[in-house]
């Protein structure tokens, strides 16, 4: 058993359940659901599949979707410092008592998507009506944030009980959106249907992008304390008068002093032309 010391918390502060470590699988059941629903042929729906190797032995079509990578988004991620969440539970506020939160961990999920059908005209054509389909994931995922307090309830960032009807402008809303990335190879795909051990099919690879949220922090209220700023002072104009107004610039140049040591026997050159 190895000797680690643990974090406690200090007195006075209480800390929450996990809010966002369901997100991967709620961005992948928002897909699932998200295709089904814009399905309006009078034939049925195609089928989702998340096994690579099966093979349907009818004429039924088939979908496949396998998130296969996920991987931080850096450029988000600028830090790992607690912050006062944004969220207003008392008005006026309680400076008594304040909510922390951590920055949340921005996540890219990358999604292969393939189809398959008896034709292989008709699986180009089920692959043209997901690219069109998708094209309209923008809010993959749109719903007021949910923020799990250390009590146990569920509520919105204004401080009303989660719903997902709850809007308004002091509302912050979850978005997860979806775009069409090339981000798969020939060469990697084939490897990927190979360890899968399925046929080749026509693929395509989408990127959502996504927050999970840690858990929340309660606690009164710390001091910050920092040093005065002392106001700066522009330096004066040349030519400048005291009252601001700008005057005769003084043109006269100083005279540098040469480096190193004095001459010996040195004199400055005469103008002789001056003296006539």
């Amino acid at each position: 058993m190895s000797e680690m010391r643990t974090r406690i918390l200090p007195d006075g502060f209480k800390r929450g359940p996990l809010q966002g470590h369901n997100i991967i699988g709620e961005v992948t059941e928002s897909l699932h659901r998200f295709l089904l629903d814009g399905w309006n042929f009078d034939r049925p729906p195609p089928r989702l599949e998340e096994d690579f190797s099966f093979v349907p032995k009818d004429r039924e079509e088939v979908l496949y979707v396998y998130m296969y990578r996920a991987g931080q988004n850096t450029s988000l991620n600028t830090t790992k410092h607690w912050s006062p969440a944004k969220i207003s539970l008392f008005t006026p506020p309680d400076e008594n008592y304040v909510l922390y939160e951590r920055a949340p961990l921005y996540l890219e999920l990358y999604y292969i998507i393939a189809v398959h059908s008896r034709f292989r005209s008709d699986a180009e054509r089920l692959l043209g009506w997901v690219m069109m389909r998708l094209y309209d994931a923008s809010h993959l995922v749109y719903r007021p944030r949910r923020y799990i307090l250390p009590t146990g309830e569920h509520v919105d960032s204004a401080g009303n009980p989660w719903s997902l009807d709850n809007e308004g402008d002091d509302v912050i809303m979850e978005k997860v959106a979806m775009s069409l990335v090339d981000e798969l190879t020939i060469g990697d795909a084939i490897n990927f249907f190979t360890i899968n051990e399925a046929p080749f099919r026509p693929y395509l690879t989408y990127r959502a992008q996504c927050a999970m949220e840690g858990s929340l922090v309660s606690g009164p209220a710390t001091t910050v304390r920092s040093q005065r700023i002392e106001p700066m002072s522009r330096p004066d104009k040349p030519g400048a008068r005291p009252n601001g107004r700008l005057g005769r610039a003084n043109l006269k140049r100083d005279r540098k002093t040469p480096f190193g040591p004095p001459g010996f026997a040195h004199r400055p050159i005469e103008d002789k032309n001056s003296e006539e």
